[in-house]
């Protein structure tokens, strides 16, 4: 029988680093943007600064997306050595712990002993690995492609802010790069939720507040200073 339930827990890992990097790509570069847009530098200072926020950022998320997930990967390594050293040294204390975890999971004792020695004969490891430290093939830390997907969506996210500095008359550039940063949040919100499952609603309301408050509290900061200078 075909399993027809669609499961979309293997997306978290790419998913989490892609929506980050969007995220930050259209909100740090929009209000950089506001920020300097609001003391009257002129447009191609304002295009420089988004062209350099694309590029720094970028390579700031990649860099720290692989060091975070790297380190993360190595904890597991750590951890699957360690229990593959002590299924060598003491096998039996493994398989009854891997048979209490079953236990602990509403299995009868009976029914958790004849499995917990089924996985120990097929894939100790594996076994181990998977209900002793939640660690499996599908939730394990992948920092090349974490931090891939985090430059790329950053990229991709920062570049909308800038496109719009091109399109837009000087004029109404304050104003329209807020409205159409705050929908490219929205779609952003809604692409994420349809992705992994959540409810669209609230992820584009989460999204579009914060990416809101950021950029009113810079492009308030550069007022600030633009009027002070």
């Amino acid at each position: 029988m075909r399993h027809s339930e669609r499961h979309r827990t293997h997306r978290s890992g790419w998913l989490r680093a892609a929506v980050l990097g969007a995220n930050d790509g259209i909100v740090s570069t929009a209000s950089l943007i506001l920020g300097v847009a609001a003391t009257g530098a002129s447009t191609q200072a304002i295009v420089v600064t988004g062209v350099a926020s694309l590029v720094a950022g970028a390579m700031s998320m990649a860099a720290g997306e692989y060091v975070s997930v790297s380190s993360q990967a190595d904890t597991e390594n750590a951890d699957i050595t360690r229990e593959r050293a002590e299924l060598a040294d003491n096998p039996s204390q493994e398989q009854a712990e891997l048979r209490d975890i079953y236990i602990a999971r509403g299995l009868d004792p009976a029914l958790a002993a004849n499995v917990a020695t089924q996985l120990m004969a097929h894939d100790a490891l594996t076994a181990h690995a998977r209900d002793e430290l939640g660690i499996s093939d599908t939730l394990a830390a992948q920092p090349v492609s974490a931090a891939l997907a985090s430059a790329a969506a950053f990229a991709a996210g920062a570049f909308l802010p800038v496109l719009m500095v091109l399109v837009l008359p000087p004029a109404m550039l304050m104003w329209g790069l807020a409205i159409s940063s705050l929908l490219f949040l929205v779609l952003l919100g809604i692409i994420a939720a349809s992705a992994g499952g959540a409810p669209v609603l609230t992820s584009a309301l989460r999204v579009t507040f914060w990416g809101a408050l950021a950029m009113a509290l810079t492009a308030g900061v550069g007022a600030l200073f633009g009027v002070a200078a």
